[in-house]
């Protein structure tokens, strides 16, 4: 038996490595997609393009739209005379971003009275729009308070007093991602989604391509036995996993720094148990599908869901109440919420065991449906 089983693995990688697309497509493409994902999905919002409609036209005005600019937050693009300019500007998609200085600024700012600052903020990009409108109602608030801490002290040193003005200051202290860099967040997630790419769509297709070249068929009338042929046709797809696994590790520390704190073996350990189940979903449709093109796509229709549903794009948290119990079900969840926990704060096996027995349990009962499926399909 084992002689046979290492007999079908050495045939399954020589028919794989005599192809050099597929050689591409298994061992150069996720290195390629791990760097163009890793700096292309980025949701930190910097250098928001933005036009001051300025009203007032005063040195106060100026003062503040030139404070407002000084940092990376946003670049002052252009500065018009009306609102109704900037308006039709952010209309336009012009500019996501237009702050109006209405007219009388200088003066109620030195009565003391209040003053009202406009921010029109294009709500097509929400993300972008959300953080750009904090960060100018960050700034306002702060410089207000700013300005209210220095009239409290000048009244106070006019009547000859000393008056201490109590200030409560927040200071965070940011565990595991100190510099919120997004990509530190997101590489490890793209791990899971290439290994569900690599595992899940080859062993389909590969199963499907010798039932349309008629190998298959020549195979079955050995005297090799259907559990033997099928493991021989999924580990080698395994092992290859496993070697882009490390790659996108080493790659991720290496060209993003994302920090490895916890244990190697225990991430490898998690990507065998993961790959029980996208190798099992491969097996479940290649018992079903009787071409390449078929293959492909009811893979599709169990890719995209995955990883939508697994928290690498957007907190499980956010979803709808009725939605987030469905991506319990999903192995992308619990294979991406490991390699996070490992890799940036270095949880142990039984920190993560709820992760660990989840992807145990889909991945063996996945695996043994698809392979009763395909030894019956088979036989």
């Amino acid at each position: 038996m084992w002689t046979t089983l290492l007999t079908v693995i050495a045939k399954e990688f020589r028919q794989t490595f005599r192809d050099k697309r597929m050689v591409a497509l298994l061992m150069v493409a996720p290195v390629i997609q791990l760097v163009v994902l890793g700096f292309a999905v980025n949701l930190e919002v910097e250098h928001v393009p933005t036009v001051i409609a300025d009203e007032d036209r005063t040195p106060e005005s100026r003062r503040f739209t030139d404070a407002l600019t000084a940092g990376d937050a946003f670049d002052r693009t252009k500065v018009v005379a009306s609102s109704a300019v900037a308006e039709r500007m952010v209309a336009r998609g012009d500019v996501p971003l237009a702050v109006v200085i209405p007219k009388g600024f200088q003066k109620r700012r030195t009565l003391g009275k209040p003053v009202a600052v406009q921010a029109l903020v294009d709500g097509g990009d929400s993300n972008r729009a959300i953080v750009a409108q904090n960060a100018v109602a960050a700034f306002i608030m702060q410089r207000a308070a700013k300005d209210a801490q220095r009239r409290v002290q000048e009244v106070a040193a006019a009547r000859g007093m000393e008056v201490a003005v109590p200030r409560v200051t927040v200071q965070p202290r940011i565990l595991y991602n100190p510099t919120l860099d997004s990509q530190i967040y997101f590489v490890p997630g793209v791990a899971a989604t290439l290994l569900l790419v690599i595992t899940m769509i080859t062993t389909a297709m590969g199963l499907a391509r010798e039932k349309e070249m008629g190998t298959l068929e020549q195979v079955l009338v050995t005297p090799i036995r259907p559990e033997v042929l099928i493991l021989g046709k999924t580990l080698p797809y395994g092992i290859i996993g496993l070697i882009d696994l490390g790659l996108v590790v080493a790659l991720g520390a290496w060209i993003f720094d994302v920090p490895i704190r916890g244990s190697i073996p225990l991430i490898f350990l998690a990507g065998c148990l993961y790959m029980l189940t996208t190798l099992g979903v491969g097996l479940l449709i290649s018992a079903v599908a009787k071409t390449q093109q078929q293959a492909f796509m009811s893979g599709m229709f169990f890719l995209m869901p995955a990883i939508l549903l697994s928290g690498f794009m957007t907190p499980v948290e956010n979803m709808p109440e009725w939605l987030q119990p469905l991506s319990g079900f999903t192995p992308v969840r619990h294979f991406v919420e490991i390699m996070r926990g490992v890799l940036l704060k270095d949880a142990s096996f039984w920190e993560l065991s709820p992760q660990f027995a989840a992807l145990a349990g889909m991945g063996l009962a996945v695996y043994a449906s698809a392979a009763y499926a395909l030894r019956r399909n088979l036989g």
